[in-house]
């Protein structure tokens, strides 16, 4: 048995030194710029090596907001396509033993037991028409991978399920970014059904000292009836907002995994968190723990793999197969030496004529690896455009959120004196109303100013693929 054993070791051996064909797998070069547009420093792109299974950590903490870490640890804990997408890595991975249980021998023993009744009325008659025969068999199988058949199939598989790893990691990354969003929208949302709720009170208070006035005499008609269109108007409008604020929290609910009826999530009128600094001069390297991007280069690694699964199909396909055991018409002499049977042989399957079937299936192949190289690239042009935007889009906001801030303090102060002039009698109330309608629309647009800028950096960091911190520079200082 160790002799056997030996014997099916060295075999592997040797068939494993054996050339395989089809192309070996050389990652193809993407053309990237040496640095981002208005950046405060170069960066220099090396050759793509995704590097996705550094580690991300928890980034949504830069934003020092526990209610968000709560909601992010409850997605994680809870969202259902995360758990789908685990399942398929799990099933990529069997896949992959799957194909890999083919490179060895396949052994299996059996057992049967055979009534037969021969004829009596042939040339031929055996002696007991009437027999019963009982077998107990061990097989045995193996293909010899002389040309790397079965190993470019391992291949292919387990590059498909590195692929389906990472994109589980592109789903995490792609909900905690949505978490963040959603939440960050909710606040805003909050923001603004408390500045209506205060404009309400406020033209409610307005309209009552209109009133007075027009009952002493000092005012119009028209000042109550337009009093009364901007309290209904402001009333209409926050809900409109409270109804947005619903459907946003909702969203969330299915982000969570929990049933949307049953969660809620505690309104706050106070301001949004500050946007987190970016630091100057982010790598472009940091792309390459984009899980999206090592998906895209895992897959066409597969599909390399795949045109030798093709190509092999032109070879010879060389098996061994062996069977031994017991057969006896007694099964009390089952297990005697002389029922011992055994037999052993190779097959050899050469293919002459398949009617274009392989060379068409070659040709397949190559396709859909040109294709996957397309997609590759296309995924790390992507990249950098998402990467160039949310750059463009933080430093712009952030010049426009500070003109915004003087637009609102002007508006208030426009607001303060229009209400002294008119209560001195000097403006009409439609002025009063105009000036307040400019002020509100201007403290609302610095809200959702203030949500776009912290949706911006969640852009940001999902586009580089989890945060701007250099995981080559930490993995460096670790090794220290």
């Amino acid at each position: 048995m160790k002799y056997a054993l030996y014997l099916v070791a060295s075999a592997v051996s040797a068939v494993a030194a054996l050339p395989t064909v089809g192309p070996d797998y050389t990652r193809p070069a993407v053309t990237a710029p040496a640095a981002y547009r208005d950046a405060d420093s170069p960066n220099t792109w090396k050759t793509a090596e995704p590097a996705d299974a550094l580690a991300r950590g928890e980034w949504w903490k830069l934003f020092g907001d526990s209610t968000l870490n709560a909601l992010e640890s409850r997605a994680l804990a809870g969202s259902q396509d995360l758990r789908a997408s685990a399942a398929r890595v799990e099933q990529a991975r069997a896949a992959a033993g799957a194909v890999r249980g083919a490179y060895w021998p396949q052994v299996a023993v059996g057992g049967s037991v055979t009534r037969e009744q021969t004829s009596s009325t042939t040339a031929n008659v055996f002696p007991a028409p009437l027999t019963t025969t009982y077998r107990t068999p061990l097989a045995a199988a193996w293909e010899l991978d002389l040309f790397g058949r079965v190993r470019r199939q391992t291949e292919s598989a387990r590059d498909d399920a590195e692929a389906s790893a990472a994109t589980f990691e592109s789903v995490r990354l792609v909900l905690t970014a949505d978490v963040a969003a959603n939440y960050f929208t909710l606040r805003a949302l909050d923001r603004e059904v408390a500045l209506l709720q205060d404009t309400v009170a406020l033209r409610r208070h307005a309209l009552e000292l209109v009133d007075a006035r027009v009952q002493n005499g000092a005012g119009a008609e028209l000042d109550t009836a337009r009093a009364e269109t901007e309290v209904a108007a402001a009333e209409a409008e926050a809900a409109a907002v409270a109804n947005r604020r619903a459907t946003v929290q909702d969203a969330l609910a299915v982000l969570v995994g929990e049933p949307a009826p049953s969660f809620a999530l505690a309104a706050t009128d106070g301001q949004l968190a500050v946007p987190p600094a970016v630091p100057a001069g982010l790598p472009s390297d940091l792309l390459e723990r984009r899980p999206d991007v090592a998906a895209a280069e895992r897959e066409l690694a597969a599909a390399n793999a795949r045109i030798g699964v093709a190509k092999a199909a032109f070879f010879p396909a060389i098996s061994l197969t062996g069977t031994a055991g017991f057969a006896s018409g007694d099964l009390d002499r089952l297990t005697n030496a002389d029922s011992r049977i055994w037999s052993i042989g190779p097959s050899l399957y050469l293919p002459i004529f398949q009617g274009g079937r392989n060379r068409a299936n070659l040709a397949r192949s190559r396709a859909a690896y040109d294709e996957a190289v397309a997609a590759y690239r296309q995924h790390v042009l992507v990249a950098l455009r998402e990467v160039q935007d949310a750059l463009t889009a933080g430093k712009l906001l952030a010049e426009q959120s500070a003109a915004q801030d003087r637009a609102l303090a002007s508006a208030r102060r426009a607001a303060a004196l229009v209400q002294t002039r008119y209560d001195a009698g000097y403006v009409a109330y439609f002025e009063v109303i105009d000036a307040q309608r400019t002020s509100l629309a201007t403290e609302r647009a610095s809200v959702e100013l203030a949500a776009l800028r912290l949706n911006t950096d969640v852009a940001l960091i999902k586009a580089l693929g989890g945060g701007w911190e250099n995981p080559f520079r930490a993995a460096a200082v670790a090794q220290k």
